[in-house]
């Protein structure tokens, strides 16, 4: 009996001794560099396990033992927390890193640009064009409830997703702008102030002079003047969908739309474009200012005034310019 004992005991040790040897083995794999030769590129899709992520690892040889990684994976309480993108990975990257990038959410980062002005549809359209994003819009925006900016997209996100994001960012944006604006506006909701922020976005692109544009049209409200708006008229004949590519004819000044701010009165009844923050925050700060008109400079901004014969003046002027700039 006693070398029975003595036997078994023998075996327990043995086995203590192979089991400490794999988890010491196991342990030197997991942080040891890897196989990878040269920095590449893994792509994880949506909803894909952590056995065939760490399959998949080995197979590209990425990673030298799929059974490894996943006890690895296990062991730091990850292999929950692997999230769909395409992540950058360093040549000889341990499997311990190779599973800290993989759950990090730090991966691939592509650009899509809104640029401020843009309506809805071209936004829709530049949204279409990026390749990296899946599946359709499917609940379509409001014109002007898109926040122009730059946004970073992963491989595989959502064109709904971008979307939304970017109708998130404008209402805050709208909601802050809105809290901070000046008293006795003439604007009854926020609504109201984003369309008329809309009409200075695609007024000027001039940084400088947006809240002296913005400062025109709350006084033009203010008296019940009509804004008298030529992008406002254009959006009425192409809906966003376009533009015109020339400047407006006498007879599409008298067109019959309700954007047409030459006939009806107050605001249009919805945005024509996405303005950015800087738009709407000069609309709900417009400038001290009593002009009530401006025109076209001829050098990409505008000439302000407050009387309609220093308007006439102006446009005289403006005029003048462009019949010598036609005859150089």
């Amino acid at each position: 009996m006693r070398h029975v004992a003595s036997n078994a005991f023998n075996l327990v040790i043995l086995a203590l001794v192979l089991v400490a040897g794999v988890l010491a083995w196991g342990r030197h794999e997991f942080h040891r560099s890897g196989p990878l030769a040269a920095d590449s590129v893994f792509i994880i899709e949506k909803g894909e396990s952590l056995y065939a992520v760490a399959d998949r690892l080995e197979s590209d040889g990425i990673i030298s033992n799929a059974a490894v990684f996943r006890i690895g994976a296990r062991f730091l309480r990850l292999e929950e927390a692997l999230k769909y993108g395409e992540y950058p990975l360093a040549a000889r990257s341990t499997m311990k890193a190779v599973l800290e990038r993989l759950t990090s959410g730090r991966g691939v980062f592509y650009w899509v640009t809104v640029p401020e002005g843009f309506t809805v549809h071209q936004v829709l359209a530049r949204i279409a064009d990026v390749d990296e994003l899946t599946g359709e819009v499917t609940e379509s925006p409001a014109e002007g409830s898109l926040a122009p900016d730059t946004y970073a997209v992963s491989k595989g996100d959502s064109r709904q997703s971008v979307i939304d994001r970017m109708r998130m960012a404008q209402s805050a944006i709208l909601e802050d702008a809105w809290e901070g604006r000046a008293a006795n506006l003439p604007l009854d909701s926020p609504e109201e102030a984003l369309i008329l922020a809309s009409i200075v976005e695609r007024e000027t692109g001039v940084e400088s002079e947006r809240s002296e544009v913005a400062a025109v049209f709350v006084n033009r409200l203010r008296r019940g003047w009509k804004l008298q708006s030529d992008p406002t008229v254009i959006y009425g004949l192409t809906g966003g969908q376009s533009s015109l590519g020339r400047g407006l004819r006498e007879s599409e000044l008298a067109s019959d739309t309700p954007y047409n701010t030459y006939i009806i009165s107050g605001l249009p009844p919805t945005p024509i474009a996405n303005p950015g923050r800087a738009s709407i925050e000069a609309t709900l700060r417009p400038a001290d200012s009593d002009n009530m008109f401006f025109v076209a400079d001829g050098t990409g901004g505008h000439v302000f005034s407050a009387t309609l014969a220093e308007h006439n003046r102006n446009v005289a002027r403006w005029r003048r310019m462009e019949r010598e700039r036609q005859d150089q």
